[in-house]
């Protein structure tokens, strides 16, 4: 049977609120916000819609409420041809929504509405479309519903793909490697993959050979380094940079449809920070995202 899919991120989908104030409130008072934007979000998502541009086939699942039906984003993730047969419909939840919170001074506050997605864990892993796609890509999202997805596409002999993000707290040592020994690659930023490293008490090599023989760590401004077989270092594309957000999940999705593409890991660690380069330009992580040929000129 022929795979229907190249690519299938699991974990959140979300709506952003990213407000503005000049001072956060103390308790028992309020203060004006001075502008407010909603953007599309959640870690799968943006993998999913970042490779969807790039012409990767994609399907995505995540557990969404009913504000996310018929809704513009939902409409946005069809035209770009993503599967979400298998999303998990929570009826008299909301979709995951983050709100973060700046300050004259750039400080932030963030709160993470779970929602929909705190039913993750009580789901079935969807076996067919798993089944139907060549890489799954495990995002920020439950824990035990990752380690069970997980443990599906090893079985079936899929490439995987790891990046816990922000939710690696909700990881024990034991979860964490359950879902460590089964993938192929695991993506994370400098703190996380030091933080990765500090739970489960190894070095890079001890994790290599313990599960992910490919491990990407990305460093901010001065890029990223892949180590395999052995360590490549990969410069950042340096641009004007108006909003990180999303940088990660976007470098992600270029990375794997480079390397899907059966690119060297130093092409697809270039041709994914060209991808991440876009991404930074705007505010939002899905609102500049480039196509294929757009990444080719800039790695130009």
């Amino acid at each position: 049977m022929k795979d229907k899919n190249d690519l299938l991120a699991i974990g959140h989908t979300a709506f952003d609120y990213i407000i503005q104030v000049n001072q956060f409130p103390v308790p028992n008072s309020s203060t004006a916000i001075n502008k407010m934007k909603t953007f599309y979000g959640g870690a799968a998502a943006n993998v999913a819609v970042v490779a969807a541009n790039l012409g990767v086939k994609s399907s995505l699942v995540s557990a969404v409420g009913n504000d996310f039906v018929g809704s513009e984003y939902q409409k946005k993730i069809e035209d770009l041809f993503i599967d979400i047969t298998g999303m998990i419909l929570i009826e008299d939840e909301k979709t995951p929504t983050a709100f973060v919170i700046t300050d004259s001074n750039n400080d932030q506050i963030s709160y993470f509405y779970w929602g929909a997605a705190t039913y993750f864990k009580e789901s079935n892993p969807p076996v067919k479309i798993i089944t139907n796609a060549r890489a799954v890509h495990l995002a920020t999202g439950d824990p035990s519903f990752n380690r069970k997805c997980g443990e599906l596409a090893h079985g079936f002999g899929k490439l995987i793909s790891f990046d816990p993000g922000q939710d690696l707290h909700m990881y024990s040592s034991e979860e964490l490697k359950d879902v460590l020994k089964m993938v192929d690659i695991l993506f994370g930023n400098h703190h996380e993959i030091n933080r990765i490293l500090q739970i489960i008490k190894m070095d890079i090599d001890e994790l290599r050979r313990f599960g992910p023989n490919i491990v990407v760590k990305t460093v901010g401004k001065d890029g990223s380094v892949v180590y395999a077989d052995e360590k490549i270092r990969i410069d950042a594309v340096h641009t004007k940079t108006l909003d990180p957000t999303g940088a990660g999940d976007s470098y992600r999705a270029g990375f794997l449809k480079a390397y899907l593409n059966g690119e060297s890991l130093e092409v697809s660690g270039n041709f994914a920070s060209a991808v991440a380069s876009y991404v930074v330009e705007a505010e939002g992580c899905q609102t500049n995202v480039p196509n294929y040929d757009m990444v080719i000129e800039r790695m130009k």
